[in-house]
């Protein structure tokens, strides 16, 4: 099982245009709204609202869709 994600931590996910990467900003249990889109989290299938590093805008994602940034990939950019 894959470890839990959070608030603060740091993420990255596919998008039609490559990989991107952000910060969880909270976890999202209930049917929401992110500008006009309607988010159909629940507690049964939560989402997580994540700011993107790149444009700084916000998107929900499904937990299965993110996938943790490791410390060691930070250390090797270094």
């Amino acid at each position: 099982m894959p470890k839990e994600l959070k608030k603060g931590d740091q993420v990255e996910w596919n998008t039609p245009k490559g990989k991107t990467s952000g910060t969880i900003k909270r976890k999202l249990t209930s049917p929401t709204k992110i500008q006009e889109h309607k988010v159909s989290a629940s507690k049964d299938d939560p989402q997580f609202l994540v700011e993107s590093e790149k444009s700084g805008k916000e998107a929900a994602h499904k937990p299965d869709s993110l996938r943790k940034k490791s410390h060691a990939k930070a250390k090797e950019k270094k």
